[in-house]
C-alpha cells in the first residue's frame, strides 16, 4: 500500500458507498435490500482496508505517519492535512469496526426510509474517520462539527416517542460548547498563522491566553466526553436513538471529547492544563460516583448503561488528567475497551428490544431458561463492563487507578469507588433481566439469538477477550506517542516557569 493515501481512501470510501446507494432504482423491498448490501459491503471493505493502516503502522515512531498534505485554501495557509500516530490510529480502527456491526443490527429492525437510514451511517462513518485522522484545525472542526448532522438525523427520524426532543437537546448541547472552540481556533490562527496542527502544537502561547483557549476547547470536549453537570443529553439520546445508533454514539462519539483533550488541551496548552487539573479531576469524581448512583434507581434498561457511560468516561478524564504514563495510557485503553464494551450492551439491550419491544427492567427476568446464548453474551459483556480481570475493562481501570494513585492517593481512593458502584448497577440489572422466574407469557415465548445476531456478537466477544488477554498489542501501538506527548507537555511546562520567573525580576 505504499505510496496510496490510505487515509483519505479509508476516509472518503463510505461517502462513495452513500452515494452509490442514492442511485439505487427500482420498488421499495428492492431498494431497501440494495442499500442494506451496499451499506454492509462498504463497510466491511473500509474496515479492511483500515487494517491496513494498522499494519503499516510503525509503534516505534512517535510522530504523524501516512501523512496526505494538500494546498486547500492556500490564502489563509489552510491546507488538507491528514496524518495518524499512536493516539489516533486505534480510534479510526474502533470506528470502522463498530460500522458493519451497525448495518447488521439494524438488518431487520430498521424497516421505514433504509435508503437514508444506510446513507446517514455511511455519511457518519465518513465524518467520524476524518476527525481521528486530520491534522488541520480548519478540517478538524468540519468533521467534528459534521457529526452531528447524521446523529441528529439518526436520533430524530428513527428514534422513539420522545426522538425530536432528544436529537434537539444532543444537537444544542454539542454545538454551544463548539461556537467557543471555533473562536479559541480562530485566536491560535492568528497568532500561529496557520491552522496547521503541528504547527500549533509548537507555538508557545502566554498563560493568561492558555488559560482563555483551555477554557474553550474545554467547553466543546467536556459535552462530547460527557462529563457531569453537561451530561444530560446523553441518556435522553441513548434512550431514544435506534440500537445502531446508540452503539456508535456509546462506542465513538463518546470518545471525540477525550481525544480532543489529548490533543489540544494538554499538549498545545500546558500550563492551563495543570492549572484545571484539579477542576477535571472534581467533576469527574462526581461523575463517577454520582451518575454511578443514578444507574441504580434505573428502570430503564438504556437508560441505566447511558450512565454508565457517564460513569466509565469519568475514569477516562481522571486518567488522561494524571498526566503520566499509567494514566494516560489506561484512559486511551479505558475509550477502546468502553467503545466495544457499552456498544455491545446496547446491542444485547436491542436484541430484547426488537422482541418485546420495551426496555423496562421489571417486563424480563428468567431469560436464561429460555435464551441461554444470549444470556452468556450478556455475562460476558457485563462482566466487561465490570472491570473482570481477563477481560477489556480490567486493564483500563487498572492504569488509570494506577496512574491517578501515583497523583493524587485521594483521588484513586474515591474513583475506586466508582468500580465497587459498577458492579452494584450492572450484576443487578444481569440479575433482573436473566434471573428469576420467567413470570411473563410474552417472555416464555421468546426465541433465543438468531445467527445474525451471533454474527455480530461473535466478533465483539473475540476483541473484548483479546484486549483483556493481550493488551500489549494495543499498548504497545500508543506507548511512543503518550510518552512523546508527555515529555512534550513537561518541557513547554518548564520553559513556562523558565519565562515566568524571568518576567519576575
Amino acid at each position: 500500500m505504499a505510496g496510496w493515501p490510505i487515509l483519505s481512501l479509508t476516509t472518503f470510501l463510505p461517502l462513495v458507498g452513500a452515494l452509490f446507494i442514492l442511485t439505487i432504482r427500482g420498488n421499495a423491498a428492492d431498494v431497501a435490500r440494495n442499500a442494506r448490501s451496499v451499506a454492509l459491503w462498504t463497510t466491511l471493505i473500509t474496515f479492511v482496508l483500515s487494517l491496513f493502516i494498522w499494519i503499516n503502522f510503525d509503534p516505534a515512531n512517535p510522530g504523524y505517519q501516512m501523512v496526505e498534505k494538500a494546498a486547500w485554501i492556500p490564502q489563509f495557509n489552510i491546507n488538507y492535512h491528514m496524518g495518524v500516530d499512536g493516539i489516533s490510529v486505534l480510534f479510526v480502527i474502533l470506528s470502522t469496526f463498530l460500522m458493519p456491526l451497525c448495518i447488521l443490527a439494524s438488518w431487520e429492525s430498521i424497516q421505514t426510509r433504509v435508503r437514508e437510514y444506510m446513507i446517514a451511517f455511511l455519511v457518519l462513518e465518513t465524518l467520524m474517520i476524518g476527525m481521528f485522522c486530520a491534522l488541520d484545525f480548519v478540517l478538524f472542526y468540519m468533521f467534528f462539527e459534521g457529526v452531528l448532522i447524521p446523529m441528529f438525523i439518526i436520533i430524530g427520524v428513527w428514534g422513539g416517542a420522545r426522538r425530536v426532543y432528544a436529537a434537539f437537546k444532543f444537537f444544542l448541547y454539542t454545538l454551544l460548547g463548539s461556537v467557543l472552540m471555533l473562536i479559541a481556533i480562530m485566536v491560535m490562527y492568528f497568532a500561529a498563522g496557520t491552522t496547521d496542527i503541528p504547527t500549533v502544537t509548537a507555538t508557545a502561547f502566554s498563560k493568561q491566553t492558555q488559560i482563555w483557549l483551555w477554557l474553550a476547547f474545554f467547553a466543546s470536549f467536556s459535552v462530547k466526553v460527557p462529563m457531569w453537570p453537561v451530561h444530560t443529553w446523553l441518556p435522553d439520546a441513548h434512550v431514544e436513538a435506534p440500537t445502531a445508533g446508540s452503539v456508535i454514539l456509546a462506542g465513538v462519539l463518546l470518545k471525540m471529547g477525550g481525544y480532543g483533550f489529548l490533543r489540544f488541551n494538554i499538549p498545545i496548552l500546558p500550563e492551563a492544563t495543570e492549572l484545571f487539573a484539579p477542576l477535571v479531576y472534581t467533576l469527574s469524581i462526581v461523575a463517577v460516583i454520582y451518575t454511578s448512583l443514578v444507574a441504580l434507581a434505573q428502570e430503564d434498561m438504556k437508560k441505566l448503561i447511558a450512565y454508565s457511560s457517564v460513569a466509565h468516561m469519568g475514569f477516562v478524564t481522571i486518567g488522561m488528567f494524571a498526566l503520566n504514563e499509567q494514566g494516560i495510557q489506561g484512559s486511551i485503553f479505558q475509550m477502546l475497551s468502553h467503545g466495544v464494551v457499552s456498544g455491545a450492551l446496547f446491542l444485547c439491550v436491542g436484541v430484547v428490544y426488537d422482541r418485546l419491544h420495551t426496555r423496562e427492567i421489571a417486563r424480563y427476568g428468567g431469560l436464561v431458561k429460555n435464551m441461554p446464548k444470549y444470556a452468556f453474551v450478556f455475562m460476558l459483556m457485563t462482566m466487561a463492563s465490570v472491570g473482570l480481570p481477563g477481560t477489556a475493562g480490567f486493564v483500563g481501570e487498572f492504569l488509570v487507578l494506577m496512574g491517578a494513585f501515583r497523583d493524587n492517593t485521594w483521588v484513586a481512593m474515591l474513583a475506586a469507588t466508582g468500580m465497587i458502584l459498577g458492579a452494584a448497577y450492572a450484576l443487578y440489572l444481569y440479575r433482573r433481566v436473566v434471573y428469576g422466574k420467567l413470570l411473563h407469557a410474552d417472555c416464555k415465548a421468546l426465541m433465543d439469538m438468531t445467527r445474525r445476531e451471533i454474527a455480530v456478537f461473535a466478533p465483539l466477544i473475540v476483541v473484548v477477550i483479546w484486549m483483556g488477554v493481550y493488551p500489549s498489542s494495543f499498548l504497545s501501538v500508543t506507548e511512543a506517542s503518550v510518552n512523546q506527548l508527555i515529555e512534550a507537555y513537561q518541557t513547554k511546562l518548564a520553559q513556562g516557569a523558565g519565562a515566568a520567573a524571568v518576567a519576575a525580576r
